[in-house]
């Protein structure tokens, strides 16, 4: 599948396009600055776009008021349909957020239940008790999400929800050609619904990707031929910036061994999971990193695990941005986007990563491994690829049998020679295609 082969890129519309939070309903085409950002997506080798909520929302975009409607923040649905087309014509696919569990107060069905009651035919889209109250006083119970009673779940058991939501997934293929949808909250969702909305988009379209988010437990509940074709893997997220912190590369490789090593107990070997260092959620990369020097170095582990590899916008120069600074601090409107040695260097990851069969498909094997150094083995029938890193500040020289003379580093393009070792400068990464 083309994602499998894909360098993604997060952008939260709402933020990035300087929308304000509360929806003022006053229109502004703010979409069509994505379209200035092409030519930049382009040189860093970006070919799919992941989309955060860009529905009409009451405010951040996942309290949806009507999910056929690009919000009015942002644009119209033809204003979106232009953005669509200049990226397809770039080459890049677009992937939208599909906010399924839960919609906003704000949402239709359930503004005609406020005024209605128990009169009103969208009462059974929600799960609703009219003898109880909420914390808004509405004189009536519902169930929220995870207690934030601004987000409303949906009855995903209803018939009518169902179609309602998959009637609006064929509208946007319709209407903009997209080529996939994030999850939201994913493990949320009733597993039956999932497994409609896979045959329904597989019928839509070809190669349709469907990426859950999930944050914890088996990956395999949702991931699988009947479900999602890939999750967001925040095991290793949490496992890619401890380790470079602690300088311990034993935690993230012992977790890169449990979802795709050799054993036979290993979870998801032969699955393509989502793989980031931040995102819209998280403080920024280049906020939580101690050593600013492990910068590129992570993003080259991130690219060279197993994986899809999806950077969050303005991440790619090191924006920083801090959780405890509340969630707008995370999605900050940029005049423009800026370019420096990491951009250069992700550029780099990206060109390396789509062009190589073992990077994009290959098993996942630990070669060398101490506490500030690693190399582990991406290997498929075609290609073999060694990833090295060296999180130190001193020089490291590992002896291992790499299984051939020369190499040549898919990263920069020089050779390397194996005979006597192979020293590690400080703070370098390698992605060394060894013949076979």
């Amino acid at each position: 599948m083309w994602a499998y082969e894909s360098v993604f890129y997060q952008i939260y519309p709402l933020g990035f396009c300087g929308a304000p939070f509360e929806n003022d309903g006053i229109a502004a085409n703010r979409i069509l600055k994505v379209k200035e950002w092409i030519p930049h997506l382009e040189k860093l080798g970006v070919n799919a776009i992941y989309f955060s909520p860009l529905f009409e929302s009451d405010t951040h975009g996942y309290n949806a008021r009507d999910y056929q409607k690009i919000d009015v923040r942002l644009g119209t649905n033809d204003d979106f349909k232009e953005v669509c087309d200049a990226l397809h014509e770039a080459g890049i696919r677009v992937v939208l957020d599909g906010v399924f569990n839960h919609a906003g107060r704000g949402f239709f069905a359930f503004q005609d239940v406020l005024k209605n009651r128990e009169n009103s035919r969208y009462k059974d889209w929600f799960h609703i008790n009219f003898g109880g109250n909420s914390n808004y006083n509405d004189g009536l119970w519902y169930e929220g999400w995870e207690g934030n009673y601004d987000l409303v779940k949906l009855n995903l058991r209803n018939e009518e929800v169902i179609q309602y939501l998959l009637e609006s997934v064929s509208l946007w293929v319709k209407e903009w050609d997209i080529d996939g949808l994030r999850l939201d909250v994913a493990y949320c969702l009733d597993h039956d619904f999932v497994r409609r909305l896979r045959g329904h988009c597989d019928s839509l379209k070809e190669d349709f990707f469907l990426v859950g988010e999930m944050l914890h437990g088996d990956y395999n509940q949702l991931v699988n031929d009947a479900m999602l074709h890939s999750s967001t893997n925040y095991e290793c997220y949490k496992g890619l910036h401890s380790s470079f912190n602690s300088m311990n590369m034993f935690e993230i490789i012992h977790s890169l061994l449990r979802q795709f090593g050799p054993e036979n107990w290993t979870l998801y070997r032969g699955k393509h999971l989502l793989s980031f260092v931040d995102n819209h959620d998280v403080s920024r990369i280049a906020t939580i990193l101690g050593n600013k020097s492990h910068l590129p170095l992570i993003y080259a582990l991130c690219f060279g695990m197993p994986g899809i590899p999806c950077v969050y916008y303005g991440s790619e120069w090191g924006a920083e941005g801090d959780k405890k600074n509340g969630d707008p601090s995370l999605r900050p409107s940029f005049e423009a986007p800026e370019w420096n040695a990491l951009t250069d260097w992700i550029t780099k990851l990206a060109n390396a990563k789509k062009n190589s069969d073992a990077l994009n498909y290959g098993d996942f094997r630990s070669v060398v491994l101490t506490n500030k150094q690693c190399i582990f083995e991406r290997k498929t029938e075609k290609e073999r690829v060694l990833v090295a890193i060296n999180a130190d500040s001193e020089s490291y020289t590992a002896h291992f049998d790499a299984g051939c003379g020369m190499a040549e580093d898919l990263i920069t393009g020089e050779a390397h020679d194996f005979g006597g070792g192979s020293e590690l400068p400080p703070y370098s990464a390698y992605f060394w295609k060894c013949e076979k």
